[in-house]
């Protein structure tokens, strides 16, 4: 009976860390499994030591890979697959090609069995699917060749881990005596499979149906993890890895009618569970082994930042992504990823890693988890202070407009069309190279430069224009451009667009006549309108679709009059 206050004590502990340590990570920008192995890091036996039974641990919550990756299985859209085939195939096995051949080189010049180090260079080779994706979707680059090579790079290797833990104890089985014939292995690995393949196709729809029907959602849910459990037992008695039998299920059952139940009963378990893989992770890495290997630790560190780096920029061409794209692509892929955990515990039970390696490697890429959002922001400000080095600003021609818009991003635009559609000229301003160029595309005379010089705005004429649109997206060069056009040209209305509250109470301090917050108006016409007379939501128009007429206050752009009404911008178009 004492085993079971110390589970429990074990697991208060875990979950404790995690409620601290997660929301703090995801803070600071370092993402929730960084936050989970720093956690892992702190309880551990290496630290404070509140935690011992570390492989206990490991083996309840390798569960939750498993139940990840019958998640991938369920929402992998083979018509979409098929349609993204080159890139994902293609792009995705030369991305692994590139980056896992020259570091399991690396690792096996260091002293590591070839069959160690070609497990660990491929499974190095695999970059983390949360944060890659976290930063993609931050900075809107889903749209752009760089996300969506990105994107079909993580789903490239989100499939290839599954024959990659599979190949783990075959490998073994090269290093150790055989326990059986190897035609009665390969038999019942075939028989599993096979097995799963028939139940994900003939039986389980009918069970689930007979079930759904029941509307006993408690049994349902239980259902789910009767399925994943049972076909990993099924998989783990064959010899094969628990988690290619959940895959395999979830792509059986990714075009049945139930996968959206399946991922809302599944999704919770996994979630906790494959955070409680990452602590015993945490958990795992031996920090006094790592300190007696420094010099070790920080070349596996480095190596694996340079080489994935330098592969990546090299081959993006390839990927469809070129120009100074490449090394934003780099800088998003450069870093270990969730499933090198995986691997190297698997690694490690089947004696590919011995000694020291196990914790290096696990350390290595948990830093280079980390270190991802500062070379991300290296690479950033290294392109924009090259853009900005190669190419001059504009000379600006005083075309006398009475509004000056400094910004032409989202809110810029806006502002921008809904002026020019009632026929007020305004003199545009903006400091992106590639924004200036798509604008002119566009048939949009946009001024490359600086706003926040005063020669430039006294240039575009602000000392006779009536209004300044502030639209730049940094919050400093916002507040800057306001401090120096109030100092500069007092006569000038300014309207400025606010990040966020902070932002915005900053503003007002300064005196701007105009503050609008980005998203403020849409967020509280989402809070719930109805149609009157009746309760259900007003039906909103998709972006793009067409609107009744007396509903379209600016053609030139559909839904800015629902975000900007022209009582909003009087005073601008008293400017005419």
């Amino acid at each position: 009976m004492a085993a079971e206050p110390d589970l429990l004590r074990d697991a208060l502990v875990a979950l404790a860390a995690a409620v601290v340590l997660v929301p703090i990570a995801k803070r600071i920008g370092l993402g929730s499994v960084l936050g989970y192995l720093m956690a892992g890091v702190l309880v551990g036996p290496h630290a404070l030591g509140l935690i011992t039974g570390v492989e206990s641990i490991m083996h309840f919550a390798e569960f939750g890979i498993v139940l990840m990756l019958f998640l991938i299985g369920l929402e992998l859209d083979l018509k979409r697959l098929w349609q993204m085939r080159v890139q994902v195939f293609g792009g995705g096995a030369l991305q692994m090609a590139a980056c896992g051949l020259p570091l399991a080189l690396g690792l096996a010049a260091a002293g590591l069995a070839w069959q160690g180090a070609l497990v660990a260079g491929l499974a190095l080779a695999m970059s983390s699917t949360a944060i890659a994706m976290q930063l993609i979707n931050e900075r809107n680059l889903m749209g752009a060749p760089v996300g969506r090579a990105g994107f079909a790079v993580l789903l490239f290797q989100d499939i290839a881990a599954i024959p990659l833990m599979a190949l783990v104890p075959l490998l073994a089985v090269s290093t150790q005596a055989a326990e059986g014939p190897a035609w009665l292995a390969v038999l019942k690995a075939v028989g599993a499979i096979a097995a799963v393949i028939v139940l994900g196709r003939y039986l389980v729809r009918p069970v689930i149906r007979r079930i759904v029907q029941s509307e006993v959602r408690e049994i349902f849910t239980a259902f789910a993890l009767v399925l994943v459990v049972g076909i990993a037992w099924l998989m783990s008695a064959a010899g094969l890895s628990m988690a290619l039998g959940a895959f395999l299920a979830g792509v059986l059952l990714a075009s049945s009618e139930y996968r959206h139940l399946l991922q809302a009963d599944i999704a919770p378990f996994k979630g906790l569970l494959l955070g409680l893989f990452f602590i015993s992770v945490g958990m795992a890495v031996d920090f006094g082994l790592v300190l007696e290997h420094p010099a070790a630790l920080a070349a596996l560190i480095v190596g694996l930042l340079a080489a994935k780096f330098a592969m990546l920029a090299l081959i993006a061409p390839r990927l469809r992504v070129s120009g100074p794209d490449r090394w934003l692509l780099a800088a998003l892929l450069c870093q270990g990823g969730e499933f090198a955990f995986v691997v190297f515990a698997l690694a490690r039970q089947a004696q590919l890693l011995p000694g020291a390696w196990d914790a290096l490697l696990t350390a290595a890429v948990a830093i280079s988890m980390g270190a991802t959002p500062l070379v991300l922001a290296a690479v950033e400000r290294l392109a924009t202070r090259r853009a900005q080095a190669q190419r001059e600003d504009d000379a600006i021609d005083d075309e006398h407009a009475p509004v000056i818009i400094a910004g032409f991003g989202r809110y810029g635009q806006i502002v921008g069309r809904l002026l020019f559609a009632h026929g007020v000229p305004a003199t545009v301003i903006d400091h992106d190279p590639e924004q200036v160029d798509l604008s002119r595309k566009l048939d949009f005379k946009v001024y490359y430069g600086d706003a926040t010089r005063l020669d430039l705005l006294e240039a575009a004429g602000a000392d006779r224009a009536r209004v300044l649109v502030i639209a730049i997206d940094g919050v400093e060069d916002s507040l800057e451009l306001v401090d120096r056009a109030r100092a500069r040209f007092p006569a000038l209305t300014l309207v400025a667009r606010a990040r966020n509250v902070t932002h915005e109470l900053e503003l007002t301090h300064r005196g701007v006549h105009l503050v609008q917050r980005e998203t403020f108006d849409e967020a509280k016409k989402d809070e719930g309108e109805e149609d009157e007379g009746s309760r259900r939501p007003k039906r909103k128009n998709r972006p793009g679709a067409p609107q009744p007429a007396a509903a379209r206050p600016v053609a030139a752009s559909e839904g800015a009059g629902e975000f900007y009404s022209k009582q909003r911008f009087t005073f601008v178009f008293q400017a005419r």
